[in-house]
């Protein structure tokens, strides 16, 4: 399962001009299609490199994600009780816990494939979902569902849903119950310290 979170945040490897020009699902294969490549040839992703890993994520994937959206949509409510520095750190803490998170995901990558079901688009749509299943070997496939949102800056990624599981929803849950206890400081407290945290030194396959 974490390869599938893993790939969730690592399909988009497309330069400037393909991620504002393309549409939302060819935007999708065809990056997915050349990171699966990158990391089936890097041994040493493969072998557990995790800052190699972060660093291919922090140049090729997080500039076509919104995160800000992304923030808010998993603190919920609790977002406009936020001070605007305090939505500024809670973006980078969460940006920087899903690169850790994920990085020491890749090496999860072995012989998996993508198919993708027709894209649902009107004319003008602005915000769509571009579905797609995982299939691994001697397992049953596995959903993963883009939610993606066009702007000026072309379509960007504010939520993924793996079999039925919304990431943004997922840490909404977690979010909620941490302000509860300590407020906004208790949950941006909460994310410095899982971020300061070591990593494992491999990742799980």
């Amino acid at each position: 399962m974490r390869f599938l979170f893993c790939l969730m945040l690592s399909f988009m490897t497309a330069g400037g001009a393909l991620a504002q020009d393309a549409a939302p699902d060819t935007l999708i294969k065809n990056v997915s299609s050349e990171v699966l490549t990158i990391v089936k040839q890097d041994k040493d992703i493969q072998s557990g490199n995790t800052k190699k890993a972060a660093e291919l994520i922090e140049a090729k994937v997080l500039p076509h994600f919104n995160f800000t959206r992304m923030t808010a949509l998993a603190v919920g409510r609790d977002w406009r009780s936020a001070s605007p520095e305090q939505q500024k750190v809670l973006v980078n803490e969460f940006r920087t816990l899903l690169v850790r998170t994920y990085s020491n995901a890749l090496s999860a990558y072995r012989d998996q494939t993508l198919e993708f079901k027709p894209l649902r688009m009107g004319a003008g749509d602005t915000d769509v979902v571009v579905r797609s299943e995982v299939r691994q070997p001697g397992g049953k496939p596995v959903s993963i569902d883009y939610s993606l949102e066009k702007g000026s800056a072309g379509w960007k990624v504010y939520d993924v849903t793996v079999a039925g599981v919304s990431l943004v929803t997922t840490y909404r849950e977690t979010f909620a119950a941490e302000v509860r206890a300590a407020g906004i400081d208790g949950l941006i407290k909460s994310l410095q310290a899982k971020n300061q945290a070591p990593l494992p030194a491999k990742a799980a396959k």
